[in-house]
Order: structure tokens, then sequence, then C-alpha cells
């Protein structure tokens, strides 16, 4: 019923640029907290950025300046810009939803973004 369906991860050369989108069905998704988190093998999971479902956005301290989340209410869909790319933004990318409604929060399965040479 609720799906969460990211894409637009890669491989891309540092100091490149990617923008992942999170496409979200079976919620009401205009009053969802949406989130993007990454996961390394062997890290634990890091919250990359926020937005409200009034725009009110946060990031990580290690992206901020060059990721930028956004949402589009219209085509339930949140993204993620990703600019000045490092190494160390190599990671899966998942998409999550939060209803402060409800307090249910949902998941997608990932966009792999890969930052090498």
């Amino acid at each position: 019923q609720v799906q969460l369906v990211e894409s637009g991860g890669g491989l891309v050369q540092p100091g490149g640029s990617l923008r992942l989108s999170c496409a979200a069905s079976g919620i009401i998704f205009s009053r969802n907290t949406m989130h993007w988190y990454r996961q390394v093998p062997g890290k634990q999971r890091e919250l990359v950025a926020s937005i409200t479902g009034a725009g009110s956005t946060n990031y990580a301290d290690s992206v901020k300046g060059r990721f930028t989340i956004s949402r589009d209410n219209a085509k339930n869909t949140v993204y993620l810009q990703m600019n000045s790319l490092k190494p160390e933004d190599t990671a899966a990318y998942l998409c999550n939803a939060y209803d402060p409604f409800t307090t249910r929060q949902y998941w997608g399965q990932g966009t792999q973004v890969t930052v090498s040479s």
C-alpha cells in the first residue's frame, strides 16, 4: 500500500553532481516530514537531510552547503540535489517518510551513490 521508491543514484566523479528522487504513494504526502538517510556497511545509518510539510529544512553538517532537499507536493516527490560530491558521500541513500499525525514512518529500499575516480 505504502511505497517509497528512490531513483537517481549512480557513479559520479568527485566534484560532480547527482539528483536523487523519492516518489511516495499511499500516504498523505503533504503532511509527512521527509528525510534522506544514508547507509554505509559497517557504519550507523546517518540522517542527511530533512524537510517538513511546511518546508523547513535541516542538514547534516557534513553535507551543509553542498546538498539541497526539496519537495513537490503535487508530485508526491522529495528530492536531494547533491553537488560537490566527495568519495565519503558514497553510500546507499534511503528515503524516509514520517507522519506526525499518526507517528508512522516508512522506508524506501534505497539507491546507491558511488563517488569515485
